[in-house]
């Protein structure tokens, strides 16, 4: 332990308060490794607040429904989506914060362990080695660990969403960073790793779309059938059912889509709140049917 100060400035500074006691360079090394371990203890404490307000912040971001009419059915999706947001950033904080713990404090146990003249190269050999050997092991793990971190910081989907997962389609009812477990339409539950997961479709991400294909006869009037899907689409618009729970903007009528031997195929569409558009879907055929029912206007088969 002579030679422990003979290259450090701070420790041989306390040495020489120390008059060069024998004891001397014991205790100076001692009081660095103590200021080594504190000062370790204090950066990790800076981060994970840094971290944290980063985390706070990031929870605070606009809604993508703000952009939409106000009213009790948007204010629910917000509340929805900060929470989502929250649970989101919250995930990846505590990654982060692990992370910054293990670089933090791993450097200042291999300082220590250099300051108490303790070979630290066949260490860090031996961990590298351990490293690559997990590595090849459990890469399958991996890819699936970075694969969600990825589909959590950039909010591809989120418990409630519905998503089309290509091997599944269903409803997300947990997110973790390594699987996602879906719901389907037959109650039947698919665990999916993240990592094999290439392409996302998410239908109810912010906003969805309802349509409604209306055939009629190829020898009705073009014209008045538009008119009447029209005024069919402002009827909707103003019930205060569907527009303060389900519909966001007006329905438009896209005119003719289809043209057959036998029939002319209208769509009426809709933009809906979340996981809306079925049920929406459902009342915009009753009362197309009913309309149309009313004017006398043929439907067929397409």
């Amino acid at each position: 332990m002579a030679g422990i100060c003979t290259k450090d400035p701070v420790c041989s500074t306390l040495v020489g308060m120390f008059d060069n006691a024998v004891w001397a360079p014991i205790a100076a090394s001692a009081i660095v490794i103590v200021l080594i371990i504190v000062l370790a203890f204090v950066l990790r404490k800076i981060a994970h607040r840094m971290i944290t307000r980063v985390v706070h912040r990031a929870a605070a971001k606009s809604s993508i429904t703000s952009r939409f009419r106000k009213g009790a059915a948007t204010d629910g999706i917000d509340a929805l989506l900060r929470e989502r947001r929250k649970q989101r950033a919250e995930t990846m904080g505590s990654v982060l914060k692990h992370v910054a713990s293990i670089v933090i404090l791993g450097t200042a146990v291999l300082t220590v362990l250099d300051r108490l003249t303790i070979p630290i190269a066949p260490l860090l050999t031996s961990v590298g080695i351990l490293g690559v050997a997990i590595g090849f092991g459990a890469q399958e793990l991996v890819k699936d660990f970075i694969a969600g971190m990825f589909m959590l910081l950039e909010d591809q989907y989120g418990v409630g969403d519905v998503i089309d997962v290509g091997a599944a389609v269903g409803t997300v009812e947990t997110v973790t960073l390594r699987i996602t477990r879906l719901r389907d339409a037959d109650g039947r539950v698919w665990y999916v790793r993240n990592g094999t997961i290439t392409r996302v479709g998410n239908e109810s991400q912010g906003w969805s779309r309802a349509y409604v294909d209306v055939p009629v006869a190829y020898d009705a009037d073009i014209v008045s059938v538009r008119v009447l899907l029209e005024h069919l689409a402002k009827e909707i618009w103003a019930d205060p059912e569907l527009r303060e729970s389900k519909i966001l903007e007006q329905p438009q009528v896209f005119g003719v889509e289809q043209l057959s031997d036998s029939s002319v195929v209208f769509r009426i569409t809709a933009k809906t709140l979340p996981n809306e558009q079925a049920e929406v879907a459902r009342e915009m055929r009753i009362r197309v049917k009913a309309a149309l029912d009313d004017a006398g206007v043929t439907m067929v088969a397409v």
